[in-house]
């Protein structure tokens, strides 16, 4: 019963960490668009182009790899847990 608990928070506390970095990380990437935007384009009122540029960018970055590593969150403590839950009852 112990370790189905485990499971199911762990679960929810990794799914709570991912969403977290996961928003973090488009938001910084989308300040980062929006600033190349405003450092090519001086001046510029384009609130159409602007959006364009920063929605292209985001779906690049959503085909890109580093989204997928965020979902290492879910298996890099899994396998810690695993290691350590295994070495417990081994010896």
């Amino acid at each position: 019963m112990g370790f189905v608990r485990l499971v199911v928070f762990g679960f929810v506390g990794l799914s709570i960490l991912y969403l977290c970095i996961s928003v973090y990380s488009r938001s910084v990437r989308r300040e980062k668009l929006e600033k190349a935007w405003d450092e090519e384009n001086v001046g510029s009122d384009d609130l159409a182009a602007r959006n364009a540029y920063v929605e292209k960018g985001i779906a690049a970055y959503n085909n890109s790899f580093r989204p997928k590593l965020i979902g290492l969150v879910y298996v890099i403590p899994t396998v810690i847990v695993m290691v350590i839950v295994y070495t417990t009852n081994t010896n």
